[in-house]
């Protein structure tokens, strides 16, 4: 074959190629639509394998990344689209960067049997292996049931677009946008591919390349508002971190918490906020996991409490246990209410806080306020109701105040309980001037593979 014919054949498998949705997607993430192809060429049965992998830059930031392409066989997997993926891994490992996983495909290429199984193993040991190491985002933009499905929900943050379907059944069921963020498999869910592709830039601009790096720093714009002392937990985020920053990931899933991603003098931070008095099963699990994410890559975790109680044992251990794990900097703001385990499992020793401060509303008790009236004030308490014309009104004004007396940010910082007592409005300089000092905040571990309290 002639240099002319061997140059047009190249072209033409190289316009065959570049023709596909696969590779649109990925022109849209990386930066100015420019990237490296990785095992271009790679056959898998009459055609080309059926992802296009790449690396290239995003944000500035030196990403990997793969998309399914379903224009391909359906983008089904096979044994050669997970050589490719594994090298996609394997690189990102060697270099500590990102991974970006687009899914759009119908399944698997069955006619491979159990190359396939192997195939499926192989991809999700890889994807596992470097959990913790560099983050990893996958964005759903198709189909993307079974083993896909169960590779696809390993990754650190799941984006699905609205019309994408992702479920562990082979048939589809329960595969909706909705239902899957209403579960919490999805993080994110956008109105369109564009606009997860979009969110997904702006979550990898948040995160550090790796476990060893830091993430890059932004120019910000200060808040528009400061917190008042009617701000509640959830909302004192938006009134703290840099304005515009926040990215809430899980928003339809444990809503008793807020999990959010967002700058702080243009620095990230994860932000837990309470955002009802009862903390549930789903809303421990989230919160628990997302201070682990943080944790692993060093990310600073500030924590706005306002609640009263765990309403599972189970997950309330999970997320004392992941607060308690975290080495990376803690920061907790007591804006109302914590009691009993709730304060010391977000708060507390065992939450193993950095600092703990205290708005001058909170209210920090071992007990809840009612049952430590009932059993602090005894006889007492049951004598000033005996005679009442209003037991309910009278109850509620011995309660308060036992509250105002017992349990007051006062008293909570005298007994080491709170480092300091803060105004709301003072809120963000404190937070920018401690997460100034932890910068450098180092802690030693035991050597063990992990605890047993997160599963």
């Amino acid at each position: 074959m002639s240099i002319e014919s061997k140059t047009e054949a190249l072209a033409t498998a190289r316009a065959e190629i570049s023709a596909t949705k696969a590779y649109e997607r990925l022109s849209k993430l990386f930066d100015d639509g420019a990237f490296t192809e990785i095992d271009t060429f790679v056959k898998s049965a009459d055609s080309y394998a059926e992802v296009v992998a790449a690396y290239g830059y995003v944000n500035g930031a030196g990403v990997y990344a793969f998309a399914q392409n379903s224009d391909i066989a359906g983008g089904a997997m096979s044994k050669a689209q997970a050589a490719k993926i594994k090298k996609v891994y394997d690189l990102a490992l060697k270099t500590g960067a990102p991974v970006v996983a687009l899914y759009d495909s119908v399944g698997g290429r069955l006619t491979e049997g159990s190359e396939l199984l192997a195939a499926y193993g192989d991809v999700l040991k890889y994807s596992n292996n470097l959990s913790g190491v560099v983050p990893q985002i996958s964005v759903v933009l198709g189909k993307c049931f079974g083993t896909q499905a169960l590779i696809a929900a390993c990754a650190d943050v799941v984006v699905m677009s609205e019309k994408a379907e992702f479920s562990l059944e082979t048939s589809g069921a329960n595969a909706s946008a909705t239902e899957n963020a209403k579960h919490g498999t999805a993080h994110i869910v956008t109105k369109s591919e564009d606009e997860a592709i979009s969110k997904t830039k702006d979550i990898i601009a948040l995160l550090p390349s790796n476990n060893l790096e830091v993430a890059a720093g932004f120019e910000f714009d200060e808040p528009v508002s400061a917190p008042t002392t009617d701000t509640k937990a959830a909302e004192a985020i938006n009134a703290v971190v840099d304005s515009g920053s926040a990215v809430e990931l899980q928003a339809e899933y444990g809503k008793a918490v807020k999990t959010v991603l967002a700058t702080v003098t243009g620095d990230t931070v994860g932000v837990v906020a309470t955002a009802d008095s009862v903390l549930d099963s789903k809303s421990c699990s989230k919160a628990a996991r997302f201070i682990r994410f943080c944790d692993a890559f060093g990310i600073p975790v500030i924590t706005f409490v306002d609640a009263q109680k765990f309403e599972c044992i189970k997950s309330a251990a999970k997320l004392t246990s992941a607060y308690a794990e975290a080495t990376t900097a803690k920061i907790t703001v007591i804006t109302g209410d914590a009691y009993g385990a709730v304060y010391i499992a977000t708060a507390g020793t065992g939450a193993a806080a950095d600092i703990t401060f205290a708005w001058p509303t909170a209210s920090v008790s071992a007990l809840n306020p009612e049952a430590a009236a009932v059993i602090m004030l005894g006889d007492d308490f049951g004598g000033k109701l005996k005679k009442s014309k209003d037991p309910k009104a009278d109850k509620a004004a011995v309660i308060a105040e036992y509250k105002d007396k017992n349990c007051s940010a006062l008293d909570a910082a005298a007994n080491g309980y709170v480092e300091d007592i803060i105004n709301p409005e003072e809120t963000r300089a404190k937070i920018i001037a401690s997460l100034e000092l932890l910068s450098g905040k180092r802690v030693s571990t035991l050597p063990k593979k992990h605890n047993n309290l997160y599963i």
